[in-house]
């Protein structure tokens, strides 16, 4: 009976592969999260640029509410750099956790062809001494 003399370490990478899937999810679901803030940051920002124009309309000007607008609009500005900076740092990261799977993959691959290759040479080998033993006979 074959016996795959690297059967610990094939299960070592394995559990390092789906590792590194599980960091590549979580990777992936905190730039959704990020995108998702970002869209809400923008939609406030177009919702404070009407509001701001309609406060600009011709004798109805709130000057203290239209103040008011802009630093909100400056906060909102100032919210989506930082996001966008989060965002890049994100990006980079998954890019880093995708490279490592990868490289976490080929490594697993690399064990599953040497155990094929073990096993159909041991199946060879089986093979010849039955057919040497059946000539015997």
């Amino acid at each position: 009976m074959f016996q795959f003399r690297l059967q610990t370490l094939l299960r070592l990478r394995l559990a390092d592969r789906d590792q590194r899937r599980a960091e590549l999810a979580k990777a992936l679901r905190a730039e959704e999260v990020l995108c998702e803030r970002e869209r809400e940051l923008v939609a406030q920002q177009v919702e404070q640029a009407e509001l701001a124009r309609r406060l600009k309309e011709p004798g109805a000007a709130d000057i203290d509410a239209l103040l008011r607008t802009h630093r909100y609009e400056q906060v909102l500005s100032a919210l989506r750099k930082q996001l966008q900076s989060q965002l890049e740092q994100v990006v980079a990261e998954i890019e880093r956790r995708r490279q490592a799977l990868v490289e976490a993959d080929r490594q697993v691959r690399v064990l599953e062809k040497l155990r094929e290759r073990q096993a159909a040479a041991h199946r060879q080998a089986e093979e010849r001494a039955a057919v040497k033993q059946f000539d015997e006979l």
